[in-house]
Parts: C-alpha cells; sequence; structure tokens
C-alpha cells in the first residue's frame, strides 16, 4: 500500500480513534463524546465531519475494502505480466501489511459488518469479492493444475490465516514486527502449496 507522509486529517484521525474504540468497546459501546474526546473535539464536533456513528463505520469498513482492492490491483499492474511468484509473494506482503497494522479494522469487520446498511454490507462484499478473484488468477498461474474453486477457498484460507493477527496475543508478547510478517508470509506460502499439492 501506498505509504503518506503528510499529517493525517481530522477525518483521518477521527476515524483512527472510531476504529480503536469500536475495536475495543464494541460500536454500541462508544457514543461519538467518547470518540470526540480521543481526538480533542465535542462530541457533537464529529457531525462537522460525519453525519454520526454509523457513517464511521461504514466509511472505515467500505474504505478498507476498496483500499486492499486498489493495492492490490496496483501491485498487479507493477508487476507488468512479470513473474507470478514474485507477484503473489507482494499480494501476500501487502495483505500482511494490512493485517499488522490495521489490526482495529479486523475486529471491526469480523463483530461489527452486520450493523451496516444493506447498501454498504453489499459494497463491502463486492470489493472483497473482487480482492478474491484477484489473488485466485494470480494463484493460478503460480499453480495451475489447481482448479479455481480450491484455489478460491485456498485464498480465503489464507485470508483467515493473516487476519488472525488481532488474536496473537498483545503486540508486545509478539516476534518484532518483522519477524512476525516473515512467520506469517512462510505460513501462507505454505498453505498455498500444501492446496497445491
Amino acid at each position: 500500500m501506498a505509504t503518506r507522509t503528510d499529517a493525517p486529517t481530522r477525518r483521518e484521525q477521527i476515524l483512527k480513534e472510531a476504529a480503536l474504540l469500536f475495536a475495543e468497546h464494541g460500536f454500541h459501546g462508544v457514543g461519538v463524546d467518547e470518540i470526540g474526546a480521543a481526538v480533542g473535539i465535542s462530541g457533537p464536533g464529529l457531525y462537522r465531519h460525519f453525519a454520526g456513528k454509523d457513517a464511521m463505520l461504514a466509511e472505515l469498513l467500505v474504505g478498507i475494502s476498496g483500499r486492499l482492492l486498489t493495492g492490490g490491483k496496483r501491485r498487479v499492474a507493477e508487476s507488468d505480466g512479470g513473474d507470478p511468484e514474485a507477484l503473489l509473494d507482494s499480494l501476500i506482503e501487502g495483505h500482511i501489511d494490512f493485517a499488522l497494522d490495521d489490526r482495529p479494522l479486523i475486529t471491526l469487520h469480523d463483530r461489527e459488518l452486520d450493523r451496516l446498511r444493506d447498501s454498504d454490507r453489499k459494497l463491502v462484499r463486492q470489493l472483497q469479492r473482487q480482492y478474491v478473484e484477484l489473488w485466485v488468477e494470480i494463484l493460478r498461474e503460480v499453480y495451475p493444475a489447481l482448479a479455481e474453486p480450491a484455489a478460491r477457498s485456498a485464498v480465503h484460507s489464507v485470508f483467515g490465516l493473516l487476519n488472525s493477527t488481532p488474536h496473537l496475543g498483545r503486540p508486545g508478547s509478539l516476534p518484532g514486527r518483522g519477524a512476525t510478517a516473515e512467520l506469517l508470509h512462510r505460513m501462507a506460502r505454505g498453505a498455498f502449496a500444501a492446496a497445491a499439492a
């Protein structure tokens, strides 16, 4: 994913704090006053940026699904038809970055997706399906004998593996970020190789 060096906007700050609070206390366990306090504005001041908590949740969950898909497409475009093995590694690395850096969003998705309006939930699912299919195509280039349904199952399984990072324990209890990323990468590649065996 592209990295930004400029300071986050107020809107981005609100979303980041809302994600942390929602993940820790649940969507209904957090009020706008708590979110506002976390970013140094009054709860009602949040309404200058968002229509309400529902809008924040939708932007968080639709936003991360869109960013994953955009990042995956960018990696494919940058590979310019190059080595599929290297592209698969690049996709895995990008998803690991998400899994390690956006752990609250994984928790939110697991717990709160059903709270979205139908249209937002359908959009999240549509973006996720496109992201999965992008992986399936690359995985089948690496393992041509792997049937499409099996490739799709393998991709979902690896996502489950990588997205389990919120359950790995407290950040301080894990090996360093680099070692954790390397371990997850090896496990993802091992799972794909096992699926193709």
